[in-house]
C-alpha cells in the first residue's frame, strides 16, 4: 500500500527496467499509487497514469483497471 513504491513499480514496468515492458501492469501500479497519495504527489501520479493510458488500447486500459480493483479488494480483505 506504499504509494511511492507503487509509483516506482509503474515506472519500471513502463520502461521495461528489470521486468518486461508492460503498460497494463504500469497503469495498474500508477493507478494504485494515485489512489493512495495526497497533495502534489497525487497530482503527479495521476498525470503519469493518464500519460500511460494514452499509450494503451481500450482493452488494455480495462484490464489494468480490473487488476487494480482485484489488488485493492485482495489487500483490503487481508488487512481486516
Amino acid at each position: 500500500g506504499n504509494s511511492a513504491g507503487q509509483y516506482h513499480l509503474a515506472e519500471l514496468y513502463a520502461k521495461g527496467l528489470g521486468v518486461p515492458q508492460e503498460y497494463v501492469q504500469a497503469h495498474m501500479w500508477a493507478n494504485l499509487a494515485a489512489s493512495r497519495a495526497i497533495g502534489e504527489i497525487r497530482d503527479r501520479y495521476i498525470h503519469y497514469r493518464d500519460e500511460l493510458a494514452d499509450r494503451m488500447t481500450p482493452a488494455q486500459l480495462a484490464e489494468a483497471q480490473r487488476l487494480a480493483g482485484v489488488w485493492t479488494q485482495k489487500n483490503e480483505q487481508g488487512a481486516k
